[in-house]
């Protein structure tokens, strides 16, 4: 006789995990801590039979717990809040607490048992940490460069543009100095550095548009073309209903994956001789700019894919 899966959901908050046990229906609560980790990790190696563990993705507050159970043998995946919503959603569940949100999260793994995210090996989880800081850089000094153009606008005096100077110096250097050791534990680690070559053959991916590829979409070669349009927020969305034909939009996906997407597909619709008759032909029709764009990173994003799979890169594969 097969035994049932015991399925755990557990909200993970900054001090608390509250859970909810199927089938028993049975709920706990630990502090988030290293104490409450040794005795979730006790309680569960404690339980009958196979045991899944989920939880939402919190902004990191999830991390060390995820380690600790997968560590401890025990089959723990990260699920994504949207999905969570659109379930609660689903039941009508309109509260929200810790205890409904531990509920909500075992019944939708019940649901959807293929449903989460594995946790990524160290040197991806690394190099997640260090895309993740380089973007949090560049946004800052972004925001530094529109407010130093504000200020010069207004006649700021000379100390503080030379303050503007000095911080925007500072952030110029952190940004290099992190973006040398993405490349460092990229090139360190074989099948990292494989799939960086493959990936930086296609005109308009450069390091960066790699390097967030390799850590934010590690399913990036076994997903079908549309899988990984959609994983990227890049698919257009349908909102049709009988005779009413509403326009197509983008949502959901990975934001950070867009976004640097976004910026590869304006080099390609440039410089990537396959996708730049595509872009002159979308705004010969008449085509926003966006829109281009857009349709030019989801044709990047299926041409990536598509190279991982085969593991041969652009130029091979273009015969040249």
């Amino acid at each position: 006789m097969i035994s049932e899966t015991t399925i755990l959901g557990i909200d993970v908050s900054r001090d608390w995990l509250d859970g909810f046990c199927l089938p028993g229906q049975n709920r706990f609560r630990h502090p988030n801590t290293a104490d409450g980790h040794i005795a979730l990790v006790a309680m569960i190696q404690k339980l009958s039979g196979p045991v899944k563990v989920g939880f939402e993705a919190t902004g990191g507050h999830e991390w060390v717990l995820w380690t600790e159970l997968v560590d401890a043998g025990i089959i723990a995946v990260q699920l994504s809040p949207a999905q969570i919503k659109a379930f609660a959603l689903s039941r009508g569940t309109l509260a929200k607490t810790d205890r409904i949100d531990a509920e909500l999260i075992a019944r939708f793994m019940a649901f959807r048992p293929e449903a989460g995210r594995e946790l990524p090996d160290e040197n991806l989880r690394i190099l997640r940490t260090l895309t993740t800081r380089r973007g949090q850089l560049v946004d800052m000094r972004k925001r530094l460069k529109a407010q130093i153009a504000a200020r010069r606008k207004q006649g700021i005096s000379a100390d503080v543009e030379t303050m503007d100077d000095e911080l925007k110096e500072v952030l110029d250097t952190q940004i290099d100095q992190i973006e040398r050791r993405i490349e460092n534990v990229i090139a360190q680690v074989e099948p990292l550095a494989a799939k960086a070559n493959l990936l930086r053959s296609i005109p308009g991916i450069g390091p960066v548009s790699a390097a967030m590829l390799i850590a934010e979409l590690p399913e990036l070669g076994r997903m079908t073309s549309g899988e990984a349009g959609a994983m990227t927020g890049l698919a257009p969305v349908p909102h049709d209903s009988g005779a009413m034909r509403v326009r197509r939009t983008i949502a959901g996906g990975r934001r950070s994956l867009r976004r640097v997407l976004f910026q590869a597909a304006l080099a390609a619709a440039c410089h990537n001789p396959v996708l730049k008759p595509v872009a002159k032909r979308l705004k010969e029709r008449g085509k926003p700019h966006k829109l281009v764009i857009i349709a030019i990173a989801r044709r990047l994003i299926t041409i990536a894919n598509a190279i991982i799979k085969t593991g041969i890169p652009w130029q091979l594969q273009l015969g040249e």
